[in-house]
């Protein structure tokens, strides 16, 4: 019997894990199985060489559903994105994403199905990883910025920590709305507004408050 299983990838506290599960349910996937990695590297470490990840593709057979909150969790790098979807899809398994709710299945025979589906598999893996390219950069230019603030007066402590900081970049990549990320990370509308206007403040506010 086919299966429909979620994988999460998690960089801090469960609530993000049933936050995914619960937006899953609520797009009307029926989850059979949760499988989640948790304060693992999207960008260094992929998929199969997660320590869930490996469990992953040793469950996942012809006819099962792979549910992923959006490409991101499968990884950030464009090459291993890619060649992991259409590792999955020659197995037979079909990748569905919460976000935009795409369907990814190796089944499509139309040569123009199969063009546009690839087409939009490199397009959202190209994604994934400039959206890690970028928040990378706002991190360096955020430590850069503290360095040379030491000895200045430091500011408002800020109201979040690395755990908060994580989880808001991390949802805001997946396309979260603000209400919604603020809920999760337990912060206010405008702390989250700050963070998404100004990533590498956010960063040298942390680096000031040696909370990073």
């Amino acid at each position: 019997m086919s299966r429909t299983i979620l994988y999460a990838r998690v960089s801090t506290a469960d609530q993000t894990l049933s936050h995914q599960r619960t937006h899953a349910e609520a797009a009307g996937f029926k989850i059979d199985e949760v499988v989640a990695d948790h304060g693992v590297s999207g960008v260094s470490t992929r998929l199969r060489d997660r320590p869930e990840g490996r469990r992953l593709f040793d469950m996942l057979r012809a006819g099962d559903t792979l549910v992923v909150r959006w490409v991101d969790r499968l990884g950030r790098n464009y090459a291993d994105v890619t060649a992991t979807i259409r590792e999955l899809m020659e197995r037979g398994v079909i990748v569905r994403t919460v976000i935009n709710g795409m369907t990814f299945d190796g089944a499509t025979t139309d040569p123009i199905q199969q063009a546009v589906r690839d087409a939009l598999i490199g397009f959202m893996a190209a994604t994934a990883q400039a959206q890690a390219e970028a928040i990378k950069e706002a991190q360096r230019a955020g430590i850069e910025e503290a360095k040379g603030d030491r000895t200045k007066f430091r500011g408002r402590k800020p109201a979040y920590g690395r755990k908060e900081l994580d989880l808001v970049r991390d949802m805001l990549a997946a396309g979260g709305g603000t209400s919604e990320i603020a809920r999760e990370a337990k912060l206010s509308r405008q702390t989250v507004l700050r963070i998404k206007a100004d990533p590498a403040g956010a960063e040298a506010a942390l680096a000031r408050w040696d909370l990073s």
